[in-house]
């Protein structure tokens, strides 16, 4: 039902509880672990008939067998199993019977550099199938992913296998894209991806918006801080359209022109907000980028004409490297901040792209990115309120070979003296 990809970096795929063949009788239970086992766990509204807790090297045996009863090729091996007990990078969930025995277990990987976690394999015995098993090691898995501040989890499986298909997107899981000749037998797979939230996603107030162009992600970050800080500003693509023109260089890259630091917090300033500049290089922005010396020419003038504009109107700008702590801060005193990322972090495209800071919950930075990658199945839900480890953000927070960090904070207009 399930077979390994041909090298250890790539996921294996999972089946769900109900798709595994009826397990051979174990060559000897599963011993227990030296600590307390944890509750059972319900998710994704199945009430498992077993107890989850991390596997250990005592579980060795009962691993092995319930992987060879479980599946026909590929299977992972007794050294394959100790090696993922032993590795700080993986982790293996045990399901445990009411007579103590192996039910079922995922194994998850935690590839270091990375925000993102792998499912590497899941199986359920014969005799547990249609209790609830594969669905709370599901959910475990990602409960796991999210507490080492993992923001999504990813699998394969075999595209002819429907049942575990529907288990993963009734999880809440998309698809993503395809692996042809996966499987030893030559079946392809299917790439599927969840984005983690934890158990109490952070609402702060700030409402969303998705972009409906390519280019104006930064006018949609400052169209959804005036939704909240502004004064009676109703979001529309008419609105959206308007900030951008207001905000934009003209050109950037090929196609329409995007924002820039300073030109968002200009059109902030004349909507009726304070606004602060955060950039870690004077001058222009983006020129090496754009290849045609008459573009550059233009989006020189234009930034140089909001350079004037910000000192005119007073906006505070400072010239060095942003930190976590400084979007730490401003988000603690109520403020938000509009931050340069690079697309290709977060979909895959080395193009500047701006997302709103809006939250912090002592782990992550609280995200609303306007993006919504509909082609791969994402929704609003996948973009909204999306909590990003402080480490990754850090690392995303960056543009182009010299690393340009930019940043705008915005808060209601007179908030600091109120």
């Amino acid at each position: 039902m399930r077979a390994k990809a041909r090298d250890h970096d790539a996921v294996a795929i999972a089946a769900g509880a109900s798709m595994i063949p009826a397990a051979m009788p174990h060559a000897a239970p599963a011993a227990s672990a030296s600590s307390p086992a944890p509750p059972p766990v319900e998710a994704h509204g199945a009430r498992p008939s077993a107890t989850l807790r991390p596997a250990t090297l005592h579980d060795l045996d009962a691993l092995a067998a319930l992987e060879c009863a479980a599946f026909d090729a590929d299977r992972i091996s007794r050294r394959s199993f100790r090696n993922l007990l032993q590795s700080r990078s993986a982790l293996v969930i045990a399901a445990m019977n009411d007579v103590g025995g192996l039910a079922g277990y995922a194994a998850i990987l935690f590839r270091a550099g990375t925000a993102l976690a792998r499912l590497y394999s899941i199986a359920v015995a014969g005799e547990a199938a249609g209790r609830g098993v594969g669905a709370a090691l599901l959910a475990r898995a990602e409960h796991e992913a999210f507490e080492r501040d993992r923001i999504g989890l990813r699998l394969e499986v075999r595209e002819d296998n429907s049942r575990a298909i529907a288990l993963y997107r009734r999880a809440g899981y998309r698809p993503i894209g395809r692996y042809l000749d996966y499987y030893a037998d030559h079946t392809s797979a299917i790439r599927f991806e969840k984005t983690l939230r934890g158990d109490h996603p952070l609402d702060t107030g700030v409402p969303y918006y998705e972009q409906t162009t390519d280019f104006t992600c930064g006018a949609c970050c400052l169209m959804m801080a005036l939704a909240r800080d502004g004064a009676g500003v109703a979001m529309s693509p008419v609105l959206e359209l308007r900030l951008w023109r207001q905000a934009t260089t003209i050109f950037m890259m090929s196609g329409p022109g995007g924002c820039e630091p300073y030109g968002l917090a200009v059109t902030a300033h004349e909507m009726g907000l304070d606004a602060a500049i955060h950039v870690s290089e004077p001058g222009d922005l983006f020129l090496d980028g754009v290849r045609s010396p008459e573009k550059q020419r233009v989006m020189a003038l234009a930034q140089e004409d909001f350079r004037a504009r910000a000192e005119e109107y007073g906006i505070p700008v400072t010239i060095r490297p942003f930190t976590i702590e400084d979007l730490r801060a401003a988000v603690a005193a109520g403020r938000t901040a509009t931050v340069l990322i690079s697309g290709y972090h977060m979909f895959g495209q080395k193009v500047p792209h701006w997302v709103l800071v809006h939250g912090d919950d002592g782990r992550h930075l609280v995200i609303h990115d306007p993006w919504v990658a509909d082609e791969r199945g994402e929704s609003m839900a996948d973009a909204a309120n999306l909590p990003i480890p402080y480490a990754a953000f850090a690392r995303i927070a960056r543009f182009g070979k010299v690393g340009l960090k930019a940043a705008v904070f915005l808060e209601r207009r007179g908030a600091r003296g109120a």
